[in-house]
């Protein structure tokens, strides 16, 4: 018997780059969707994760770290993509950490000081905080500047509270129906999902800068009995970046390969063949016909 639904809602986890956004909706959904790695600005779309249970269905969004930079298009596009689901969502959850506030945290206050919805405000990275006095300071500014609903001490990374910040969170969900399956935990397409699971592992392997001159599409998904086929083309915007991602004698290529295959094993349950080549575009990440071209667009 399908489960009855009678609160539902739209939440955005808000936060400035490598805050634990992404590892925070993962916990919260109980599985892994979003990517994540220790490089900033790994999350670059808004992705939807879908939690249904107890007659609650709750519509985390995931959205990229709003930074104060606007160097280029996809900086601009970054921004954008978090900012514009302020005004969209039933509550939103400000992600910041225990004893570090930056300018960024400064520009999401103000984003959101007027917004219409209840927030809730996770004070994430707790774990690594021997003395909880220390978390006071940040605790009298936060209710001081923004007068939260609740403010939730949590460990994106253990797992720490979560199920207290889950409860808070439903509380101020509107009532309503169901909005999706209750067997589904994304919006997003597979090839999409695909695409995210190469780029974590470039992330991951490559340098401080390369990941953030790459992106990936695929290009061929086909399921052929119990096999799925994936090709996808990785683009880097320097005939040199296209050597690293390749590696000597390939070897970086494989192993990231290796390492997706893996992934996308566990996520799509089936046997996986991969085939990955490395193209040059120069100048995508600055180009806002490119970025659409390559699905980055500002659709919610």
């Amino acid at each position: 018997m399908p489960m009855e639904i009678r609160k539902s809602g739209f939440v955005t986890i808000l936060g400035r780059p490598n805050v634990g956004k992404s590892t925070l909706m993962n916990h919260l959904l109980g599985q892994k969707l979003s990517i994540t790695s220790h490089r900033p600005q790994t999350t670059r779309h808004r992705i939807l994760g879908i939690h249904t249970s107890h007659h609650v269905q709750t519509i985390y969004v995931d959205t990229p770290g709003i930074h104060t930079s606007h160097k280029n298009a996809m900086n601009r596009y970054l921004n954008r993509a978090a900012t514009s689901t302020i005004s969209d969502v039933d509550v939103i959850l400000f992600l910041v950490e225990g004893t570090r506030w930056t300018e960024e945290d400064d520009f999401i206050t103000e984003k959101i000081k007027g917004a219409r919805a209840p927030l809730v405000i996770a004070i994430n990275k707790v774990d690594l905080i021997d003395d909880k006095g220390e978390l006071l300071p940040i605790m009298e500014r936060l209710n001081k500047t923004l007068s939260p609903a609740k403010i939730i001490p949590v460990s994106a990374e253990k797992g720490t509270n979560i199920q207290e910040l889950q409860s808070c969170i439903e509380e101020f969900l509107p009532e309503g129906g169901q909005f999706y399956p209750e067997d589904q935990i994304t919006d997003r397409s597979e090839r999409f999902i695909a695409a995210e699971i190469i780029r974590e592992k470039l992330t991951r392997q490559l340098g401080k800068e390369l990941p953030y001159a790459l992106t990936v599409e695929v290009e061929q998904f086909k399921r052929e009995k119990d096999i799925l086929n994936i090709a996808a083309t990785i683009f880097v915007e320097r005939k040199g970046q296209k050597a690293i991602v390749i590696g000597k004698k390939g070897e970086m290529l494989k192993l990231v390969g290796k390492k997706a295959r893996i992934d996308m094993e566990k996520y799509f349950s089936m046997h996986v063949y991969l085939n990955l080549w490395v193209k040059v575009k120069e100048g995508w990440s600055d180009d806002e016909r490119a970025l659409k071209s390559l699905g980055y667009n500002d659709e919610f």
